[in-house]
């Protein structure tokens, strides 16, 4: 266990538990981002694992990251460390599970897409909300086409809005609904993944994964550059973050 983060290893070693563990908000910040990198990388050898549950303790899956953390003095490192741990959900050997109640906005639902299976409450808020800030969701704009289509993608990445567990589900943001979304990932495990022979999982999971995960890293390259490079230097985008960290609503010139 760290400071935010509940590590568990259940079901005879086959199963890992991560729990976001800083109730209300989860914020995705850098120490979060290192405890989640350090878990999988801990267990990423074992021989008998076959998921991850990724959950969140308290109402809520994540508010997304720190905001504090993108402004122009810290923007560059705080963006390369949330994108290598997506780089790491995506090449994770074993599918990781995650389950989704309340908020799940931002890099909260970055970390999330990254994943293999996702369970949502019906209730839950999906969303990233960086156009309201002024800039735009780096990894999102590479996860989501691949999971909702392109028009479903653009409209949730331009508008900023939120939609429901129950309408993630029927745009294929994510894969089942449930009152509770860890109960149904265990259910699932138990049911499709714990009798698997955990080596063969692993071929499985590296053969269905692998176009897939190449074209989400490679685009996440080029979206990068362009957020630290060219986004970073307009006007807008800083007063947008300054303006949420200050709690007024920012002022665009529209440069």
């Amino acid at each position: 266990m760290s400071d935010c983060l509940d590590i568990n290893l259940e079901r005879d070693g086959a199963l890992l538990r991560l729990s976001l563990n800083r109730p209300k908000a989860n914020i995705v910040d850098a120490r979060m981002i290192a405890a989640l990198d350090k878990a999988l990388a801990d267990h990423r050898g074992s021989r008998d694992l076959k998921a991850v549950l990724l959950q969140a303790e308290g109402p809520h899956f994540s508010f997304g990251a720190s905001v504090e953390e993108h402004l122009p003095q810290s923007c560059e490192a705080m963006l390369k460390s949330l994108h290598a741990l997506v780089r790491t959900i995506l090449e994770f050997p074993v599918p990781i599970l995650v389950a989704i109640q309340g908020q799940c906005l931002g890099g909260g639902l970055e970390v999330a897409m990254a994943g293999h299976h996702l369970f949502a409450a019906p209730d839950a808020n999906l969303g990233q909300p960086e156009m309201m800030l002024g800039v735009f969701a780096p990894a999102a704009s590479c996860l989501m086409p691949e999971r909702v289509g392109q028009s479903c993608a653009e409209d949730l990445l331009y508008s900023g809005r939120s939609v429901s567990g129950t309408d993630a589900q029927a745009m294929g943001l994510v894969d089942a609904v449930a009152d509770d979304p860890s109960a149904a990932a265990i259910a699932w495990f138990d049911k499709y993944l714990a009798a698997k022979s955990a080596s063969s999982l692993r071929m499985a999971v590296k053969a269905a994964r692998a176009g897939y995960t190449a074209r989400i890293i490679a685009r996440l390259d080029q979206v990068e550059a362009l957020y630290l490079n060219d986004l970073m230097s307009t006007r807008d985008a800083v007063e947008g973050l300054t303006a949420f960290v200050a709690k007024r609503q920012p002022k665009w010139e529209n440069a």
